[in-house]
């Protein structure tokens, strides 16, 4: 068993779940922002969150270095297909079911995706790397996980360092925190060349519009109430999706195998903090008086919009993440202030209406109602 320092060549990067937000964002960053000049092969189901439109540019601009295949993680022929037709070295495992509150609906999917899937991806490349020996071709496999997997902080706990004990409170991060035990124990196991990075709430361009940040965005525009749950006073940690792009750049680059790197932002908000400061910077571009969705119905300021809906079960109460390990070991710190991520975002998003409307199709609106209910107002 190997478990020493090892390096990939990474010349041939296998990226799953890379049509979706997070995904897509670190296929563009490893192509405009990076020295890499290998080949990237994106294996993406293309469930509802995932839009191939996403990479169109990269498509045409690098046909030589980008492939990308429709395929189920957890369909075993198809990953093993994909390691030997485009000889893989390197993993980077995004494809996850990622939204809580689906998880609390339909939870099957998430222990399906979020640990078969993972497990399927593991063996498939033991098997690929090792080839019945003991000493492995150079490889790596990141695994991309989430903050949510230590649970939840009282108001004056210390963020979340690597050392925390797991404590999932969802199904989602349940299946997540299991993903991440697998992968770290094919590395002590098997001398799998493995890191994993835990990050904190990422928001940015590409981002469907479940999510509250581009959720509040694109409702405010149109007039729809903007829901928080509870009291709106849970707390995250915000990262902007470049910056976590960047971290895991890093983690390839610069990380320790068998090591955990956690990727903040080092900006804590609360949700009412967040769609206030939204409602404002929309005020300031594109005002609400001026719009006639809004003004048709005597609403002058976004603001208005804002309803407290019924809190969702098991609502952890706050996150934070202590970036430090990765900061002194890898160079990393965000590039991005809270203020310049979210007006970034913002202006995407205006700039993008061809992008928004095609992915709030019947199925997302459906969603939407069945998850939020009948919007009342009502004190926190």
């Amino acid at each position: 068993m190997m478990n020493g320092k090892a390096s990939s060549p990474m010349q041939s990067v296998l990226v799953t779940g890379g049509s979706g937000f997070i995904g897509s964002n670190f296929i563009r960053y490893l192509f405009e922002k990076t020295s890499f000049d290998g080949k990237v092969v994106n294996l993406d189901k293309l469930t509802y969150a995932a839009n191939p439109q996403n990479l169109a540019e990269i498509a045409a601009a690098f046909p030589e270095r980008y492939v990308f295949v429709r395929g189920d993680i957890c369909d075993e022929e198809t990953v093993k297909k994909v390691f030997e037709t485009q000889d893989i070295d390197t993993v980077v495992h995004f494809a996850a079911e990622s939204h809580v509150d689906r998880s609390i609906l339909g939870p099957a999917a998430f222990v399906q995706t979020n640990i078969v899937g993972t497990f399927n991806l593991l063996e498939t490349a033991r098997a690929f790397w090792f080839n019945g020996g003991s000493v492995p071709r150079p490889h790596r496999f990141h695994h991309v996980s989430t903050d949510e997997v230590y649970g939840t902080l009282g108001p004056d706990d210390p963020p979340f360092s690597e050392d925390h004990p797991y404590l999932p409170n969802s199904p989602y991060a349940a299946s997540k925190a299991a993903s991440d035990h697998l992968v770290r124990a094919y590395y002590r196991t098997y001398g799998l060349q493995t890191t994993l990075s835990n990050c904190s709430n990422n928001y940015g361009p590409y981002q469907f519009p479940e999510k509250l940040i581009p959720l509040v965005i694109l409702n405010a525009l149109e007039g729809k109430p903007l829901p928080i749950y509870g009291d709106g006073l849970n707390i995250r940690d915000w990262l902007y999706v470049e910056d976590h792009c960047y971290g895991i750049w890093l983690v390839l680059t610069r990380g320790q195998p068998g090591e955990t790197y956690n990727i903040g932002g080092n900006n804590e908000r609360t949700n009412i903090e967040i769609v206030h400061k939204l409602c404002e910077r929309l005020e300031e571009v594109r005002p609400a008086r001026k719009n006639g969705r809004l003004a048709d119905r005597g609403i002058s300021r976004y603001k208005d919009l804002i309803t407290f809906v019924k809190d969702r079960p098991g609502h952890d109460r706050r996150y934070a993440i202590n970036a430090d390990k990765a900061k002194r070991e890898l160079g990393y710190r965000p590039r991005e202030s809270f203020d310049t991520g979210l007006m970034k975002t913002l202006r995407w998003y205006l700039d993008h209406d061809d992008w928004c409307r095609n992915v709030r199709d019947g199925s997302y609106r459906e969603w939407i109602a069945t998850q939020y209910g009948q919007f009342q107002n009502k004190n926190p």
